[in-house]
């Protein structure tokens, strides 16, 4: 039934016969209760209209937590290296669909096919993962203290876990949540990014021909105040996971904390690449490049500032200057395109802004700055890559994120004085460091305030067994990815089992 209702859209010429896609509740495709729908459509040619999705209302979250704590009574009870084997077929499905589900989300999301297809392969490899550690959701035995006396901890699930998920990685980080939570034993109620739905109903739908039972996942989309509010509110749910902006985190793990639902915030980034005099210059440019331009910049691990040591700053910034002025821009389903447009006109809006504020602050403008909107350029919402010099660290375009192709060049006296820039910030998700010397390497691994460093590599390029997460506003300490994915998904029980075939009163009955 999901792929019969999941059908790719038929494109005829510029305009689109679109396909209308419903929720998924309880194992049934459902208009919803509002009426009401929304249009998603390219962020590279707003003729293109890729889908048309419910937008629900409180009466939808509700009959999805309802399906889904129905669907916990029975999905607990099924041994985990089963529920695995479920995620590992559907890793499986999605393999065999890669470049259909990489087309779809070139279309909804803007970036370009070589990064879309990475993103499927991320949800892949987190399903590969997964499957494996349905067989792995180890808990310690230890010896009791008293005599005849079993003593060990077991994982449990938590019950019914609220998703909301951002529009630019709309498999992968999906894919992060959803995968551990039901190998875990958990079922889901998820509420895509409205910009990006269509990768989300892709993974389910895999899940789905892959066997997965009715209410386990259930998929509302929709608006943050009608959706996501409802979901964060609601009494059934036991975890909440968001990826979203800051100030979003603070207002859902407010509401989440008032019920001690458990609750995952992974939030923005001001992500910094120190570049020291002896680094592979070569390497460091290409990374900054990468790291500032891929994905638009639409990224919450995006090098948004790069702090070069002086002696090789002037050579650095007309090198990056020089490799960003001849990025192809344009449709993300062109291979030889470079960098796709921003996601839609409000950040388009808010990039441009940004571009103003830099100016006004003193900032040297470089190259880029405006907008594209011209010839084929005209239906979407496209900038230049921009990049600004001779930033100082104080300045709002070095200390707020921007989410978009900007990028801030901050020159340093040393590696302290890097370390000190990078640090004197809100966030503290990714950071990176170029050198050849591996006592400076070390040195930043240890007083980098981020949750991510990376030496010698550009801020993005997170790989699924490692924990992913950050400091400070970046986060409440919870971690996506890996084992800390299981960790959050997943709660203690500690289990005592006492043979002695009399009462034992643990410290009490102690003989010194």
């Amino acid at each position: 039934m999901a792929t019969d209702v999941l059908t790719r859209p038929t494109i005829i010429g510029s305009a689109t016969r679109a396909k209308v896609y419903k929720n998924f509740i309880d194992g049934e495709w459902l208009e919803a209760s509002t009426g009401e729908t929304f249009e998603n459509r390219s962020p590279a040619d707003t003729r293109d209209v890729v889908g048309i999705f419910q937008k629900s209302g409180k009466d939808d979250v509700d009959a999805a937590m309802t399906a889904a704590k129905s669907a916990f009574r029975k999905w607990r009870l099924v041994p985990a290296p089963k529920r695995a084997e479920l995620v590992y077929r559907a890793a499986e499905i999605l393999m065999e669909r890669k470049e259909e589900c990489s087309r779809d989300m070139t279309r909804e999301m803007g970036k370009i096919l070589k990064e879309t297809r990475g993103d499927v392969q991320e949800a892949i490899d987190t399903a590969y993962y997964m499957a494996g550690e349905g067989r792995r959701m180890f808990g310690p035995t230890t010896p009791s203290e008293l005599p005849n006396k079993f003593a060990m901890a077991v994982r449990q699930p938590l019950g019914v876990c609220a998703m909301i998920t951002p529009w630019n990685f709309p498999m992968a980080i999906p894919s992060w949540k959803l995968l551990p939570a039901i190998v875990c034993g958990n079922t889901c109620v998820i509420k895509p990014a409205q910009d990006t739905p269509l990768s989300t109903f892709n993974l389910v739908r895999a899940l789905v021909d892959a066997g997965l039972p009715k209410g386990v996942i259930n998929i509302v989309t929709g608006f943050g105040s009608s959706v996501g509010g409802p979901m964060t509110e609601h009494p059934d749910a036991r975890a909440v996971s968001l990826t979203g902006s800051t100030e979003v985190g603070r207002v859902v793990g407010t509401a989440a904390a008032k019920s001690f639902k458990r609750c995952s915030l992974e939030l923005g980034g001001k992500n910094p690449m120190i570049v020291l005099d002896d680094a592979n210059l070569d390497l460091a440019i290409e990374g900054g490049l990468w790291g500032a331009f891929g994905t638009t910049g639409q990224r919450c691990t995006a090098t948004s500032r790069i702090i070069v040591q002086k002696g090789v700053y002037g050579e650095f910034v007309e090198r990056l200057v020089d490799r960003a002025k001849r990025l192809k821009v344009g449709n993300g389903l062109d291979e030889s395109v470079e960098m796709g447009p921003a996601i839609n006109e409000n950040q388009l809006k808010t990039d441009l802004k940004y571009v103003e504020i830099g100016k006004a602050e003193g900032a040297r403008l470089k190259c880029g700055g405006n907008i594209l909107d011209a010839g084929e350029f005209r239906y979407g919402y496209f900038m230049e890559p921009t990049v600004f010099a001779e930033v100082d660290a104080k300045m709002r375009i070095a200390q707020e994120e921007i989410f978009g192709p900007v990028v801030s060049l901050i020159p340093c006296e040393n590696l302290e004085h890097a370390i000190e820039i990078a640090n004197n910030i809100e966030y503290g998700l990714s950071s990176a460091l170029y050198t050849k010397d591996v006592n400076k390497a070390f040195a930043a691994m240890r007083d980098l305030e981020a949750g991510i460093t990376y030496i010698n590599a550009p801020t993005i390029g997170a790989e699924v067994h490692l924990p992913f997460g950050g400091v400070k506003a970046t986060g409440n300490g919870h971690r996506e990815g890996g084992i800390g994915a299981i960790d959050f998904y997943s709660e203690w029980k500690a289990v005592y089992v006492d043979y002695s075939d009399k009462l034992q009163k643990a410290q009490i009955d102690r003989v010194d």
